[in-house]
């Protein structure tokens, strides 16, 4: 196995250097994909990339969104020779710690996406905590399973043979659908689902690129088409979870 780190970034200058710094004892390759940030994040890194030989920056001449970020992203680490990617986000809320623990569920389980299950204190918004429920009840019925503990978070490790051949064949969506539409699509694949509890810090002051009309109409395109597809593979759904039961 060969996992490297994976980050998207979009206008987060403020606390991606802090993200690099808590990462940089783990030995790992760094990839961070700039998606089309304006001049004071790019500033800050540039100057990380010249600091840390482990990173490496990708930058992208125009905004495209979250998914349109991380598909950048899996084909340049495929391309250099990289398994596997360990993504987490540029806003500083996934514990760095926890790459260690990626690492060995990735070695241990090296055909699976191994997805982190947050673990939220109590500064969460209620909101926020009940959008994650209803986005866990999609998936399991899209899937006709309850193996998936969480389809949003950011912190997971993703197969790169497995995605990029599912980047070259369906069309994903290029902003925060990316993320469950994933999770759906590989499982639907036979790719096998390994979950993770990993502490989320909640920052309410943080930057937030999440748009609650826009991206809430785009998850529910995304759960709805998925609906479809589940009736189309239900057969092969329900023999796996026989199959897994047994």
């Amino acid at each position: 196995m060969n996992p490297c780190l994976l980050i998207p970034i979009y206008d987060h200058e403020d606390q991606i250097r802090g993200v690099l710094d808590s990462l940089a004892g783990f030995g790992l390759h760094c990839i961070v994909v700039d998606d089309g940030s304006g001049i004071e994040t790019r500033a800050v890194l540039d100057a990380a990339e010249k600091d840390f030989s482990w990173v490496e920056v990708y930058h992208r001449d125009v905004n495209g969104g979250r998914g349109a970020a991380l598909a950048s992203g899996y084909r340049l680490a495929a391309k250099r020779g990289y398994t596997h990617a360990i993504q987490l986000d540029a806003d500083g809320q996934h514990d760095a710690a926890d790459v260690s623990r990626f690492v060995e569920a990735i070695h241990a389980n090296p055909n699976a996406l191994v997805l982190g299950t947050p673990i939220f204190d109590e500064t969460a918004p209620k909101s926020r905590l009940y959008g994650r429920q209803l986005s866990r009840l999609m998936v399991w019925l899209t899937t006709l399973s309850m193996d998936v503990s969480d389809p949003l978070c950011g912190f997971r490790g993703v197969p790169l043979a497995a995605a990029v051949e599912l980047l070259d064949r369906v069309k994903m969506g290029r902003h925060m659908e990316f993320d469950p539409q994933l999770v759906i699509q590989l499982y639907w694949c036979g790719v096998p689902v390994r979950n993770l509890p990993t502490r989320v810090v909640y920052d309410a002051e943080g930057l937030s690129h999440f748009d609650f009309l826009r991206d809430n109409l785009r998850l529910i395109g995304v759960y709805v088409q998925a609906l479809g597809g589940m009736v189309l593979r239900s057969p092969n759904l329900l023999a796996r979870r026989a199959s897994s039961a047994a």
